[in-house]
């Protein structure tokens, strides 16, 4: 018999809506949210959530994978701090995309971090893939978030054992046919 975590304060069992949840809330009690969200806000929050929680709960090992992480909040201070209070040695952070050109361009924060924690982070290029066709997804052992459909940020989360293996084996097979790519720095003559 599965007992399903109770939600936190303004979550709905079916589902999460960006307005009234707030994941990210220190003080929200319990595990990280479980089932279905929609929206760019909804998708936001959740991942703060993930990088408050890794921090917290000393996740070793985190596997990004989105085509340009052109809509996730890596500029924000709060998600940089998250991210340094999760950095220690014994991690690894994965990062999977077809391009890293959104990155540096809009993410002047996380490139800072980057550089600083670059022997943690094996950032990877897939090429020849379309964008449409690469998986947005936050894997780690105790919890997962996949979204389905990136134009309307929608998609599921939770620490099913058996959808978060499927999602690891997806990443796997990106990161098997990917290469190296945005070095955490660029050495010149």
């Amino acid at each position: 018999m599965s007992v399903r975590p109770k939600p936190i304060a303004g979550q709905r069992e079916r589902g999460m809506n960006a307005e009234k949840l707030d994941p990210s809330d220190p003080a929200a009690p319990g595990p990280l949210f479980s089932g279905r969200f929609a929206g760019p806000e909804a998708f936001q929050k959740l991942v703060r959530a993930a990088f408050d929680h890794a921090a917290a709960e000393g996740w070793r090992e985190i596997v990004l994978s989105d085509a340009s992480f052109g809509d996730w909040p890596l500029r924000e201070r709060p998600v940089i701090d998250a991210l340094h209070a999760w950095a220690r040695s014994g991690r690894k952070m994965i990062m999977l995309a077809t391009t890293y050109d959104e990155v540096i361009r809009s993410h002047a924060r996380f490139v800072t971090w980057r550089k600083t924690w670059g022997h943690l982070i094996d950032c990877r290029v897939c090429h020849g893939v379309e964008s449409t066709d690469f998986p947005s997804a936050i894997w780690s052992r105790d919890w997962f978030m996949q979204r389905q459909d990136c134009v309307r940020s929608t998609g599921a989360c939770g620490s099913d054992r058996e959808r978060s293996l499927q999602l690891r084996q997806a990443l796997d097979e990106k990161i098997r046919v990917s290469t190296p790519g945005f070095p955490a720095s660029t050495l010149g003559l």
